[in-house]
């Protein structure tokens, strides 16, 4: 006795160093329903990234084809790379009843906002600058000079933690793990979306006759 209302989209960000790509990758394993949607970059693979899993790699070249198309959700440029989140293919994914989880920055966490007012938005942030620090600078790939720039960067984007629906902290990987996935139940259980969800049910226990 129930409607799909369709599936939920979920806005997962942080700094870097945050964390958010491991509790990401927990949460796909343990949830056949949920999905990761994979956006386009223009910046090269690191190791064992693959094409299509992680991000689909282009060139600028192709990128800026899409962007000209209006084929983006959003678009922003990080650290000199462009990323962007295709509309068609996250619309697809949440009209099959998905729940996708989109794994972005803040820029691209607003302009989903605009278009998805419905989204559930989650800002991670480490415990302490200290461990950031630490957590950056094991990073093998990247330089001294790169780690540098993220910690000021980093800054910058934790300082619209509060444009986010839900704050957490990643301090203990299983607590942080728990955290979300207790905010992605409860949004499910809203009254809206049961609303939805239970329309026959609710018609059937309000008649009267």
């Amino acid at each position: 006795m129930s409607n799909d209302p369709g599936g939920q989209l979920f806005v997962i960000a942080a700094p870097s160093g945050g964390g958010k790509t491991s509790l990401v990758n927990a949460l796909l394993a343990e949830d056949d329903h949920l999905r990761l949607s994979i956006s386009h970059t223009t910046r090269k693979p690191r190791p064992l990234e693959t094409d299509g899993q992680q991000y689909h790699f282009i060139s600028p070249d192709e990128f800026q084809k899409l962007v000209d198309e209006n084929a983006f959700l959003e678009h922003a440029m990080v650290f000199g790379h462009a990323y962007g989140t295709h509309a068609g293919a996250l619309r697809r994914q949440l009209e099959q009843g998905k729940d996708v989880i989109l794994e972005i920055d803040w820029q691209g966490a607003a302009q989903v906002r605009r278009v998805f007012p419905d989204c559930c938005s989650i800002f991670i942030l480490p415990p302490s600058v200290e461990v950031l620090q630490q957590r950056l600078s094991k990073r093998a790939q990247d330089s001294a000079e790169v780690i540098a720039q993220r910690m000021r960067e980093a800054r910058a984007e934790i300082s619209h933690w509060a444009e986010f629906d839900y704050l957490v902290i990643n301090e203990d990987f299983e607590t942080a793990l728990t955290d979300i996935r207790s905010i992605m139940r409860s949004r499910k259980l809203r009254r809206e979306r049961q609303q939805k969800t239970y329309a026959t049910l609710l018609a059937e226990l309000l008649d009267n006759g």
